[in-house]
């Protein structure tokens, strides 16, 4: 793994009004061109943390560098304009085309329309969607249609860091796994970097190179799939456990097939 750090997060917390912190001194970091999951119980920090990348919400005590600048010294909408950042509910514009859709942030940078149009059709083929798909509305998509368009759009400006929240949740298993797949293998050959929050444990294994697991705003365990499966911790335990089971389980009924 490079060693140069993409994303920095040093003695992080973060308060909202009284109460236990969302964040309680995270300190973490995250190497370029690394992918990183971020796995843990709903309440557990994951979208406060990844949110205080790009501003989307601020840090109440630490600091959060992104290179080697301090990202309250940056101006926020630039900031997010140079960060792809993909979730759950895609956020298409209703009323926009999948060419307008992927072009907002271009069109905000001043990109001309040759060269708009020139990325909009290079990202249709990165995401596997046929050119066809440039004129269709929102609405004429599937869940997984929709969420490539959400990719091509968070990859339209040429960001080097990518931000997915729970980006596969809402789609079925098998489009699921292939939507995976072929986000890793964009992330191999566009040389990103990716912090990814999910709850599928499963989905980190198969798709991380680190995993850290949050819990009540703090990481409990950090380190790559095989490291994890073998972390003291409690809870990391008990999270792992599941792979297990579904593993044994399906293996159990194969075995009754094969009788």
């Amino acid at each position: 793994m490079p060693q140069d750090v993409a994303i920095t997060f040093e003695n992080v917390a973060k308060h909202y009004g009284e109460g236990a912190p969302a964040l309680d001194r995270v300190t973490l970091a995250v190497q370029s061109r690394e992918f990183l999951a971020i796995v843990g119980a709903s309440g557990s920090g994951k979208t406060t943390l990844l949110q205080l990348i790009n501003r989307l919400s601020e840090t109440s005590e630490g600091h959060v560098r992104v290179g080697e600048a301090d990202v309250r010294s940056l101006d926020p909408i630039a900031l997010r304009r140079r960060i792809g950042y993909v979730f759950q509910e895609v956020g298409l514009f209703p009323h926009m085309t999948v060419a307008e859709n992927i072009a907002i942030t271009p069109r905000l940078l001043g990109w001309d329309e040759a060269r708009m149009a020139e990325r909009v059709d290079e990202l249709l083929d990165l995401v596997r969607l046929a050119s066809i798909y440039r004129d269709r509305m929102p609405n004429q998509l599937s869940g997984g249609e929709r969420q490539r368009v959400g990719i091509a759009r968070a990859l339209a400006a040429r960001p080097e860091i990518m931000l997915m929240d729970e980006p596969l949740a809402a789609l079925d298993p098998l489009t699921r796994d292939a939507l995976g797949q072929d986000y890793r293998r964009l992330h191999d050959a566009l040389g990103l970097t990716t912090v990814m929050i999910t709850h599928n444990v499963l989905e980190a294994l198969g798709l991380a190179d680190r995993i850290a697991v949050l819990r009540a705003g703090s990481v409990v365990c950090d380190g790559a799939p095989s490291e994890l499966m073998a972390c003291e911790h409690a809870y990391v335990r008990e999270l792992m456990q599941a792979p297990r089971k579904i593993a044994d389980r399906v293996g159990a009924l194969l075995a009754a097939k094969g009788t």
